[in-house]
């Protein structure tokens, strides 16, 4: 099976598993004061010193959590309190879910967020929390979270980053940036399932939503995951070849397009591992199962809707409402190879010359209509 479904989950690395694999040997609570509990104390307390470090933090500002849905969540509860929520238009589902009153802040047909129409909001919403993704896991497009954060200062605003596609490709200092609180995911980084973080600026304190045993410094009940968290310090500490990584995604994308395929924020900053490619009348579902009987594995937007193959509330937002039953998300792992390329472009190929109607419809790019401000 050739895997490019990375944004969904990478696949595990080996730094990652046998960090884990070593942690699972260490019997002790780390909350236990006997030599077993100190042990297991100094595993999570090393993996705390690890993240902290990819994201230029104190180490005592990471909550470790059991994922990027729950550090979100604990970060729109704690930090929205009391405050007018604005989020993105194509954040993840777990942000808009965590915040259903938010307001929504419009993206252009590229997918980011104008600076005028988020000042806008920003005027009418003094003191609030914006919601705004470093990368989309959909199209990859990322955002200026430093223009956002300059913003956000200016009008006594604050900014919560989801970083759980781009902490581990393409790294940023986004709490220096301005960020209060920063999300990021174990698995997304080549680590287990079961682990995440919410990264906090100095001095920005979260009440808990989880309430047990005070564990987290009473930010974040329950007894730590402690193999998984110890495989994402890991994952979090390998390197990425993103220029690489991005070559074969640009050829990919080029050998696609040249079918009538769309790119979709192809005009914007993106990740270099993702490209979303729409083919107009063609189903998602129906690519999704072409390619999967070929061998490749890739999705149709996020992992957590895939299994219902909805329509794409990003790419909707975006202005490509006609295009949003139609795209597929390809995105390379960490250990993709040169062989991957040919291998999807002859899958995708033959699936096109399966499907006629699709392959003979004109490459004609639907107009986006332009955002306002709600």
């Amino acid at each position: 099976m050739i895997y490019l479904d990375a944004n969904a989950t990478e696949p595990l690395r080996p730094a990652a598993r046998d960090a884990a694999l070593a942690t699972m040997a260490v019997t002790g609570n780390p909350s236990s004061i006997h030599g077993p509990g100190r042990a297991a104390r100094r595993r999570l307390e090393d993996a705390r010193e690890a993240v902290a470090a990819v994201l230029n933090a104190r180490p005592r500002d990471v909550v470790f959590t059991a994922g990027a849905t729950e550090a979100n969540a604990l970060a729109i509860a704690a930090l929205g309190a009391g405050r007018p929520l604005l989020v993105g238009a194509t954040e993840h589902d777990a942000v808009r879910a965590a915040a259903p009153q938010g307001v929504t802040i419009p993206v252009n047909a590229d997918g980011l967020v104008a600076p005028a129409l988020l000042e806008a909001l920003l005027a009418r919403h003094p003191g609030a929390l914006v919601c705004l993704m470093a990368a989309n896991n959909e199209t990859g497009v990322r955002h200026d979270i430093a223009a956002a954060a300059a913003l956000c200062r200016r009008h006594g605003a604050i900014l919560h980053v989801d970083a759980a596609q781009a902490a581990a490709r393409v790294p940023e200092d986004w709490l220096g940036m301005g960020a209060v609180s920063v999300a990021v995911s174990g698995h997304k980084a080549g680590g287990p399932l079961g682990a995440g973080a919410l990264v906090l600026a100095p001095d920005t304190e979260v009440t808990a939503m989880i309430r047990g045993g005070g564990q987290e410094s009473g930010r974040r009940g329950g007894t730590p995951a402690l193999p998984a968290i110890a495989g994402m310090a890991a994952a979090f500490g390998e390197s990425y070849e993103a220029g690489r990584i991005a070559g074969w995604r640009d050829d990919i994308e080029a050998f696609c397009t040249g079918l009538g395929a769309i790119a979709i924020g192809a005009g914007a900053p993106r990740l270099p591992n993702t490209t979303c490619l729409a083919m107009p009348g063609l189903r998602a579902d129906t690519q999704l199962i072409a390619l999967d009987l070929a061998g490749v594995a890739v999705s149709a937007g996020a992992a957590c809707s895939s299994g219902r193959l909805a329509h794409s509330h990003v790419l909707a937002a975006m202005g490509f409402e006609g295009l949003a039953g139609c795209a597929i998300r390809v995105s390379l792992p960490w250990n993709a190879d040169a062989a991957m390329v040919p291998a999807f472009c002859d899958a995708y190929a033959a699936m096109l010359a399966r499907a006629p109607r699709a392959a003979g419809l004109p490459r004609a790019r639907l107009t986006p209509t332009e955002p306002a401000a709600t």
